[in-house]
Formats: structure tokens, sequence, C-alpha cells
């Protein structure tokens, strides 16, 4: 009987853990995470009006609570108090890291430091309650904003600065992000990109979102349109659909509406300026196409005020100690799944989703991800399965001073949440400290429940 830990309870570990337990009739899954709650970006990166997106937690949860499945959440791997990646090695037969890409790449230019610059990856983590995250003053005094980026999260993060507090009062946004978003006197946001409009990464449903928004108008410049040489013939269906989208704004004349969201493209940020210590203005360049797809400087050059700026430029995996890492892609080194160390693949080792491939796709991306992973490591089971892996790797866990979150802990975090959304007259409200999300999970039951 295999015992396999899948590190990481978002859809890359949720679908590592489904296929094992559907390709193998007597594999035991521990799924691990450093959080007391699972389903990692779906909870801590879809967008909190997102409901649709979200209830793919309901298929991730049958995952979980799957007989032959068992979630320990609080279970840090590798790093200061965590378990190191040769000891958790050592109480499984195999080890699955699903890890993703935890952090945000960075623009390198002058003045990316000023206060007043964060990443989407920041903002999004704090007003979806993630417990790391904090109210780092984002909004404090900040009339007029840029968003520099042309993938879903820029749209994302610029939608939820424009949203009312009446239409952001139904989801589970925590009740301090909810009321710093009300109090927000945020009149105009930029977003913009280096690339031409055919060249943006979000979807068409994302960006028609932005024309729904109560009190406030999508402005495009028709100049940025025009410059763009691509033919909407020679266009993907996306970027076609797109493109009808943004000529329609650009058609569109001004009106008296109070706040604005402006789309711009073919401006590349050189320069965050500063304002009495923080983030007063961007400077951009102007780009143009250079014919091979991608974009060169003109030397024109133009300021926008902005007193945040968030950059969403893509993500980028973090190295996990005790894992070998190529910084050039970001990601975990392998051969169909199967971690590679000094060029031979290392047993019982094995990555799935973002750090195996670098943050690509969408998540449903992640089961083929899974199925090639999970089909390398049953085809190597004959030989991977030890007699000395212990039954249980709870007991040796808590011996380390790890207490984990077990299923019954995640219930009751999912109980406290509703209750707390009850006495603020609204649905569910997450929890977003840790000392919190810690008591309520431990005083539901003992964290060394036996494996079924």
């Amino acid at each position: 009987m295999l015992r396999v830990a899948v590190v990481g309870s978002g859809p890359s570990g949720c679908y590592t853990a489904q296929q094992l337990v559907q390709q193998d009739p007597e594999v035991r899954v521990d799924v691990l995470d450093r959080l007391p709650c699972p389903y990692g970006l779906v909870r801590y990166g879809v967008a909190p009006d997102h409901e649709k997106i979200k209830s793919l937690q309901a298929s991730l949860r049958t995952v979980l609570e799957h007989e032959r499945v068992r979630f320990l959440g609080g279970v840090r791997v590798g790093g200061p108090g965590g378990v190191p990646v040769k000891v958790l090695r050592g109480l499984y037969d195999a080890v699955v890291y699903c890890v993703g890409a935890a952090t945000d790449r960075h623009l390198g230019i002058p003045g990316e430091e000023l206060p007043g610059c964060w990443s989407a990856t920041e903002f999004v983590a704090w007003y979806s309650a993630h417990p790391d995250a904090a109210d780092a003053g984002f909004l404090w005094d900040v009339r007029s904003a840029v968003v520099i980026g042309a993938g879903n999260v820029a749209v994302d993060v610029t939608r939820m600065l424009m949203r009312g507090a009446a239409e952001l009062r139904p989801t589970d946004m925590p009740q301090g992000a909810l009321d710093t978003l009300a109090e927000s006197g945020v009149g105009e946001v930029r977003m913009v990109a280096r690339r031409g409009p055919a060249q943006a990464r979000f979807t068409t449903k994302e960006l028609r979102e932005l024309g729904t928004l109560p009190g406030t108008q999508v402005l495009v410049e028709p100049g940025d349109l025009a410059l763009d040489p691509a033919g909407p013939e020679t266009l993907p269906a996306v970027q076609r659909r797109n493109l009808e989208v943004l000529r329609g704004w650009a058609e569109q004349p001004p009106s008296g509406t109070g706040r604005h969201i402006r789309l711009r493209f073919f401006l590349r940020p050189v320069e965050l300026l500063a304002d009495g210590g923080r983030v007063g203005a961007v400077r951009f360049e102007r780009t143009a196409p250079d014919g091979r797809g991608g974009v060169t400087g003109t030397g024109r050059y133009e300021e926008v005020p902005a007193q945040l700026v968030l950059r969403s430029v893509g993500y980028r995996g973090v190295p996990l100690e005790g894992l070998p890492f190529d910084e050039a892609s970001g990601t975990v080194p392998h051969l169909a799944g199967r971690v590679v160390r000094d060029g031979v693949a290392s047993p019982g080792e094995y990555v799935a989703g973002w750090i195996k491939r670098g943050p690509s796709g969408v998540i449903g991306t992640n089961r083929p991800c899974a199925k090639e992973t999970v089909a390398s490591l049953l085809a190597d089971a004959p030989e991977r399965a030890r007699s000395d892996a212990p039954e249980d790797a709870v007991p040796a866990l808590l011996a380390a001073g790890i207490e984990p979150v077990v299923w019954d802990g995640w219930l009751a975090i999912e109980r406290a949440e509703a209750e707390l959304g009850a006495r603020l007259g609204r649905g569910v409200v997450k929890l977003a400290d840790w000392d919190t999300l810690l008591a309520v999970a431990r005083s539901s039951s003992p964290p060394s429940r036996p494996r079924p």
C-alpha cells in the first residue's frame, strides 16, 4: 500500500490526490498545506465577486473528503519551523509538491520600492483574507491608481477598486477590507499595457465586467487601437471579441460619470516618481509595434498621476528549501513530473501545477498536469513502496512540535465564518488572521485522529 504526501491543497494538489485514489485502489494520501484552510488560490486568489469560479471549492471538497484522503493544514514544509524536505520524504513512500507560484514578478524600474507601489498579488491577498496579508495602507489618501498589466488579475484588481460597497457586501470579503474599499476615494483607475490590445491576456467575459460597474465609465483611446497592426481576421476568437468590446468603449463619448476606468495600451513604465515620500506618478514611454509581435520604445514619454500602483505582470515560483530550483523559469526541474537532482530523477519526489510548468493555463490545466505526474509516480510505485515508512505520519509531526489542522478543524472555520457573517448581517465572511483561524480550528478535534 502506497502512502503519498501531496504538498499544497489548491487545484493542482487536489487533482493530484484525485488521480491517485482513482488509479490506485489502495493508496493513502495526506494533503498538506501550510495554511489551516484548503483550496489555495480558489479561496485566496479568485475575486470575491466571482461566485461561479469560487464554487469550484465544492468539487475540490469531494476530493479532500474521500475516505483515502486526509487534509493536514497548518503544516509548513521547508524553511524555518517547517518540516525539512528530507524528513518529509522519510515519512511517505512518495511526496508530490504542488506549491504553486507564490510571488510576483517585478518591473525592475527606479522607484518601484516607493510606498504606494504593491504587487497585485499582495492586494488580492488582502481583500481575500489571506492570513499573511494585512492592510498595508493600500488606499490611504488615494485618488487615482495605475494597474500595470493586461491579464485577468489586472482586470480583477481594477474592478475591485471601482466596486461599490453595496455590490461587495454579499461576498465573503473580510469586513475590514470591505469597510476600507467602501470608504475609498479612488475616482480613476488606469489599466496600462506595454503592448497592444491584440496581445492582452484578459478574457472577454472579464473585460466586459468593467463596463457593468454602476457609476463608472470605461474609456479607451481610439489612437491606441489604431496603433495595433493586427487585422481582426487574423486573430484568435478571444482577441477578436476583446477588440470589439474595446472599440465599443472607444466610440462612446465621455459622460459626466464621477468615476472612470481608462484602458491604455502601448505604454511601458520606466520610472515611479515620488511625491512626499511615496508614489505620486508613473512615467511611461510610448511604445510601438516592432513588426515581430513585440514593441519598441519611441523616445516619447508621458507622466500619469497615481498614489497607488499595482503591478500585475505575472506570478513566479519561489525556491523550497531542500528542493532543486531553476531560477530562470521559477520552477523545479523535472522529467514528466519526476523531480530531477543533478540530472537524475530523484526517487519518490514529484511536482505538479505551477511549480512544475510555470504560471500558465487556467484552473482546468492542472488536471492533465496532475495526470502526467501521477502516471509517473504509479509507474515507479513497485520500487518506491518502503517498509520503513510509518503507518501514520501525524505522530512524527506532533513529536516535531507541528500540530496539524485536520478536516474537522477546517469545518469549524467554515462554521465560524458563517456565524460571523450572520452577526454582521451578511453571508459568509472570511476570518482574516492566523490566531483566530488556528484557535477556531484547534478547538474542534484532536489532530491525532487516526487515518481511516
